[in-house]
């Protein structure tokens, strides 16, 4: 196995979504995806990336780490920064696996952000695994790799991108459909609009005939239908601007 990845950009933020939300977290974005969702924010990771040994990667991911493993107001209990490897697609990097591992021999807390068009079941059983849904505005809603779902464990998570009334009511047949709401937690995330520089020819285009919801009408819609799970803005384009790398 090769002990090499080709890597985007790593940087120390706060980590804007998921339960984690809020928490300092160390970024591996990767380079390459297999998908072309209508959405995409990071279409600069399809291509953009330098190739580093693992061990180069985890010396930068340590070295972001160092001033919370010297904190004053460290204890037992507080293991951050978290890390998150994310793209792009992570899992297109087979070397992506090992890393993980080591990182979770090393202690941290790891998070991986996957579209959920691949097989999920070789990542290391300690790492939180992020899975999109894709849903219908995507463009992508047929490259859903179900086969993943039974692999979800409690401490995984699932997140639905919305962008349409049409994604919101796929989503709620899902719940109902695939029991999601047992399996572990779920996460809605509203579609932030792209800037111009963030738009790239090679997303696929929202199909044709869906409407656009609102985040306050999805935050709505989620209230008045109950529904068991949890709205989430993207905090670091609230924090910075929407388009910024490196939050």
């Amino acid at each position: 196995m090769s002990d090499t990845l080709v890597v985007n950009e790593i940087y120390l933020s706060l980590q804007g979504e998921s339960t984690f939300a809020g928490l300092a977290c160390v970024f591996v974005r990767l380079t390459a995806c297999n998908l072309r969702c209508s959405y995409c924010d990071t279409a600069y990771a399809f291509t953009e990336g330098k190739k580093r040994n693992l061990q180069e990667v985890l010396s930068e991911i340590k070295k972001l780490a160092a001033p919370f493993n010297h904190s004053a107001l460290r204890t037992p209990h507080s293991a951050l920064p978290l890390v998150e490897l994310t793209g792009g697609e992570p899992l297109l990097q087979k070397s992506a696996l090992p890393l993980m591992k080591l990182l979770c021999d090393d202690g941290f807390t790891v998070l991986v952000e996957t579209s959920g068009a691949l097989d999920i079941s070789p990542v290391d059983p300690r790492v939180r695994r992020i899975m999109d849904l894709k849903c219908p505005s995507s463009g992508e809603v047929e490259r859903n790799r179900w086969e993943n779902i039974p692999h979800l464990k409690a401490t995984d998570e699932i997140k639905f991108v919305i962008g349409t009334i049409e994604d919101y009511e796929w989503t709620k047949q899902q719940i109902v459909a695939h029991k999601l709401d047992a399996i572990c937690p779920l996460l809605m995330s509203w579609v932030h609009p792209l800037r111009s520089a963030q738009q790239d020819k090679s997303l696929k285009r929202v199909p044709a005939g869906q409407s656009p919801i609102t985040r306050q009408a999805l935050a709505e819609r989620i209230i008045a239908d109950a529904l068991p799970v949890r709205f989430q803005a993207q905090l670091h384009k609230i924090i910075w601007p929407p388009e910024q790398r490196g939050v």
